[in-house]
C-alpha cells in the first residue's frame, strides 16, 4: 500500500524537478534580420547610390561633436543597412555584421549564454533607443541581437522613408565565407537556428521560414546581400533607367555599389 501511494508522488515530484531543465532548454525565437551593416569610404556617395534604388535614410547618430557615427537606410519597418563612415584608412570597408531580431531578447540572451562557448553582453539599451546584445562568432566577428522598443527611433520611422520606387522591401539572405564549418555549424545553431548542407557549405534558416537565410560559403567567397523582388525583368529595367550595371544570369542580377560590395537580385513572392 504504501508503495502504491508513494509512487504517484515520486513520479510528480521527478516532473517537477524535469521542469526548470525543459525550461531552461527552450531558446526564445528569432523573427529576422533587423540590420545588416556596413562600413563605406563615402558615406554620402553610399546613400546616393542606395537612393536610386528606393533606399531612403531613416535617421543618423552622432558623437557629442555631432559628427555622424552611422546611419540607418531603411530597406522595410524592421530591417535596415546600418552604414557606418570609414574614419580612419586602416579600417576594412564593407559587410561588418548582421544584427538579428528577437521579441524576448533578456530571455534569448539567458537561454543561449554557455552554449557553445556563447558569452553574450549585458543586455542593454542602444543609442536609437532599442535592446541589444552582442558576441563574437568562431572567427570573432561581431553577431548582434537587438529587441525593438516602443519610443526607440526605429519604431517612431514605422510608415515613413518607405519610397515608392524601392527595387525590394525584402532581404532574401546574406552570404560571407567562413574557414571552419564544423565550428560554424555548432555555433549557428546553439542560437536556435537551424543548419544545413548546401552549396558546398552551410545554409542557416534565421527563423521557422525558408528566408531570410544565412550562407555560410568556403574561404575566398565575396560577401553578398541578396534582395528578393517579384520580377528580375522589371528590377532590371528599373536597375538600368538609373544607370547601375547590371550583372545578368538566369536566376539573378548582380550590381556593385561604390565600395565594390556585391547586392544580388532574386525573384520571389
Amino acid at each position: 500500500m504504501k508503495l502504491r501511494w508513494f509512487t504517484p508522488v515520486a513520479l510528480s515530484l521527478l516532473g517537477a524537478l524535469a521542469l526548470p531543465a525543459q525550461t531552461a532548454a527552450f531558446i526564445p525565437p528569432v523573427t529576422g534580420i533587423a540590420h545588416v551593416a556596413y562600413r563605406v569610404a563615402d558615406l554620402d556617395r553610399e546613400e546616393a547610390f542606395l537612393l536610386k534604388l528606393g533606399f531612403q535614410r531613416s535617421f543618423a547618430l552622432t558623437d557629442k561633436n555631432g559628427k555622424i557615427t552611422e546611419t540607418f537606410v531603411k530597406l522595410n519597418d524592421r530591417t535596415f543597412l546600418e552604414v557606418y563612415p570609414q574614419t580612419d584608412p586602416k579600417q576594412e570597408l564593407g559587410w561588418l555584421h548582421i544584427c538579428y531580431e528577437s521579441p524576448d531578447l533578456a530571455n534569448y540572451a539567458a537561454a543561449i549564454g554557455g552554449r557553445a562557448g556563447i558569452k553574450p553582453l549585458s543586455v542593454h539599451k542602444a543609442g536609437a533607443g532599442n535592446l541589444i546584445t552582442a558576441f563574437p562568432d568562431p572567427d570573432g566577428r561581431n553577431t548582434e541581437f537587438t529587441q525593438y522598443m516602443p519610443g526607440s527611433r526605429h519604431m517612431d520611422d514605422v510608415g515613413q522613408h518607405i519610397l515608392p520606387n524601392r527595387i525590394s522591401s525584402v532581404v532574401e539572405g546574406v552570404e560571407f565565407a567562413v574557414p571552419d564549418k564544423a565550428a560554424s555549424r555548432k555555433f549557428y545553431e546553439a542560437m536556435g537556428m537551424n543548419v544545413t548542407e548546401a552549396n558546398g557549405g552551410l545554409r542557416v534558416r534565421v527563423t521557422v521560414t525558408a528566408s531570410p537565410w544565412v550562407q555560410l560559403s568556403p574561404v575566398g567567397t565575396t560577401p553578398k546581400l541578396y534582395f528578393r523582388v517579384p520580377s528580375l525583368k522589371k528590377a532590371e529595367a528599373q536597375l538600368k533607367a538609373v544607370q547601375i550595371t547590371v550583372k545578368k544570369d538566369k536566376k539573378s542580377l548582380t550590381i556593385t555599389d561604390p565600395d565594390g560590395n556585391l547586392l544580388v537580385f532574386v525573384e520571389g513572392k
